[in-house]
């Protein structure tokens, strides 16, 4: 090196510059690569991204081969300007100084720095081209990187330090929400709104969505026919619930739709009392703090499309339908009943609700933070909070948000209103 001409010195240092730049470029863009990105471009059949992957998968020996290289090439670098500056002015203590400034900043600005934020700002095709050479260089200076290795995994050890490249790049579902929620326009705000919901069903029980038993209409087997059909004919529901003659036990659910069509069959002639016990499917109980998951692959699996939540004790708390679990991913969609928008009534300052309402819709309605932890619904937790039956035009905070009780009776609290100048209903 020293016999070279300067300016084949001065060729030599750019191109060692230029080598210790691919190597910060192939450094940062193959660690800033979006794995899950990768992963898909090396199943479609790219080469850079199978070559990619491939060298990812042994991430210690990557980046021993690129700071081996790197280095080498940026103490060539320093060596060689130091020579030059030598030739050139001498070997004055200062020369030899402003040498080594003139290589530092050198290799900052034209190796490091730059490449780096170059290879972030670009860093799948980057990473892709720098595969093609990273992985032949380590294939043959594989030995080099085993032996410097050795001195790393034996320092590691020495402290105690465990590493586990691919748990580091594993998520979770809370990861995974900001992802999908701050994914721009990548993905259209209906199928945004569609994945959020799917990985919000793995927390959700049943309990949380099904319709509480003070809510729940039902028809009775010690009421005549007429009666029974003159509730039917105001039902907004395709099923109701029957319950038995002389007590509130279930009996089962009357498919509303069989019963017209077995009219239609008996030329509109009234049924009696024994065919209308024929018609009664049997009751299909789940217990309460199912998940929403599970539930629908049970009502699957079961080909029911209606349950009946029962508690710890047996006792008949809640219902829940297919219906509303497919609403919880997809948003409402039966128009022909009333809406659930109804529960939460616009007023001056705030909102007139229904106190059956489930917390977590009116979280999500309102866009409010009420525990989730305990009662399922506003009632519930108005009562757990007073440990009593509040009266009318009560005021109270629960997480700073202002209610006061509009009417209780029947001991539950009927509706409530919400103060607040700020939220709005989310649609």
């Amino acid at each position: 090196m020293f016999n070279f001409s300067l300016t084949n010195q001065i060729i030599l240092l750019a191109v060692l510059l230029i080598v210790s730049a691919f190597f910060s470029i192939s450094e940062t863009s193959l660690m800033s690569i979006n794995r899950y990105r990768l992963r898909h471009l090396a199943k479609n059949g790219n080469t850079g991204a199978k070559l990619a992957t491939k060298l990812l998968n042994e991430t210690d020996k990557l980046l021993s081969v690129i700071l081996l290289c790197n280095n080498f090439s940026n103490a060539a670098a320093a060596t060689l300007v130091t020579v030059i500056a030598v030739q050139l002015y001498g070997e004055q203590q200062i020369i030899i100084m402003a040498g080594t400034l003139v290589t530092t900043f050198l290799i900052l600005i034209f190796s490091e720095i730059s490449p780096k934020v170059i290879a972030a700002a670009h860093s799948e095709r980057l990473a892709l081209s720098c595969s093609f050479l990273l992985f032949p260089i380590l294939k043959i200076l594989y030995p080099i990187v085993l032996f410097v290795n050795i001195f790393v995994l034996g320092i590691l050890k020495i402290f105690n330090i465990k590493i586990n490249f691919t748990q580091n790049h594993l998520i979770t579902m809370d990861e995974l929400k900001s992802i999908i929620s701050d994914s721009g326009k990548f993905i259209p705000n209906k199928n945004k709104s569609l994945l959020l919901n799917l990985i919000d069903l793995e927390k959700v029980t049943i309990d949380e969505i099904m319709m509480p038993h003070t809510n729940i209409e039902s028809i009775n087997l010690n009421q005549s026919i007429e009666e029974v059909l003159e509730k039917i004919e105001n039902f907004h529901h395709n099923r109701i619930l029957v319950k038995k003659k002389n007590n509130d036990e279930i009996q089962g659910v009357l498919d509303i739709n069989k019963l017209f069509k077995f009219y239609i069959k008996e030329n509109m002639q009234i049924l009696d009392q024994n065919e209308l016990i024929n018609l009664i499917d049997p009751p299909y109980f789940i217990p309460s703090g199912t998940p929403i998951y599970k539930q629908m692959q049970k009502f699957q699996d079961n080909q029911e499309k209606i349950g009946l939540i029962v508690n710890e004790h047996g006792e008949f708390i809640g219902l829940v339908t297919l219906e509303d679990i497919l609403e919880e991913v997809i948003g409402e969609f039966n128009i022909e009943l009333p809406s659930k928008l109804s529960k939460i009534i616009f007023d001056e300052n705030g909102w007139i609700v229904d106190g059956g309402i489930s917390i977590r819709e009116l979280n999500k309605k309102l866009n409010i933070n009420l525990p989730l932890n305990g009662p399922k619904t506003l009632n519930g937790l108005i009562l757990e909070f007073f440990e009593d039956i509040p009266e009318p035009n009560t005021g109270f905070k629960i997480k700073n948000i202002t209610f006061e009780i509009i009417n209780a009776q029947d001991k539950n609290v009927k509706s409530v209103k919400i103060y607040s100048n700020t939220k709005k209903i989310k649609n």
